[in-house]
């Protein structure tokens, strides 16, 4: 099975769809990040189990048989919903919604008890997804989309848990290459910085090839 399908759906299910998982997704974080903090006792961790063994075992009546992929709409929509940082309907995602403003991509998210590391801060290694994410998505804001060849992440300091906010800018572009920059900050300030190179790989160079190749596509 294809991680990469084309759909054709109306923009009024896709909003029904995006809502839905938008709420699962929201109720199972919920839960993650209670079930780090929860001092009840064996009786109610009893009976939370039994709960959420039954809505599992709900959940789990028809499945995908592998991942969610990505999922291209005919009205140019796109739903990469397993992602692990921005992904609408993954729970461990935070998530982080992008957004872009010229050249920039940027994007806040609230980091509560599930993304600690050190006592009172976020694990280093959230903070290099998230600035992974960013930074990708930079390069593809900038029409010079590829997957991450290196990622080079400097912690000025620790992050808070709590509200973060993340942006990145294209750099400059060598080839198949492009590199990015970005940062997380929090009210106090940056917090880390990172730069990126990603590569446009084979496979999509073919494949873009083949499509603009004379006759190919044309209408």
């Amino acid at each position: 099975m294809s991680r990469y399908q084309q759909e054709d759906l109306p923009a009024q299910e896709v909003a029904r769809l995006t809502a839905r998982a938008t709420r699962l997704a929201d109720a199972v974080r919920a839960v993650v990040q209670t079930t780090v903090v929860s001092e009840v006792g064996d009786a109610e961790v009893d009976e939370a189990i039994a709960h959420l063994e039954a809505a599992n075992a709900l959940l789990g009546r028809e499945t995908l048989p592998g991942s969610f992929g990505v999922r291209f709409n005919t009205d140019g929509t796109r739903r990469a919903w397993g992602n692990a940082v921005t992904g609408t309907r993954n729970p461990i995602a935070p998530p982080v919604v992008l957004e872009h403003d010229g050249e920039r991509t940027w994007g806040e998210v609230t980091l509560g008890p599930g993304y600690e590391g050190p006592p009172g801060l976020v694990h280093g290694g959230i903070l290099a997804a998230i600035l992974d994410q960013i930074l990708g998505a930079a390069a593809e804001n900038a029409g010079a989309p590829g997957m991450t060849g290196t990622l080079t992440v400097r912690y000025r300091r620790g992050t808070p848990l709590g509200p973060i906010r993340a942006e990145a800018w294209l750099d400059r572009r060598e080839g198949v290459k492009t590199f990015t920059k970005g940062q997380l900050s929090t009210a106090d300030g940056v917090t880390a910085e990172a730069e990126g190179v990603f590569i446009l790989p084979r496979w999509a160079r073919e494949a873009a090839a083949e499509f603009l190749r004379p006759g190919v596509g044309d209408a």
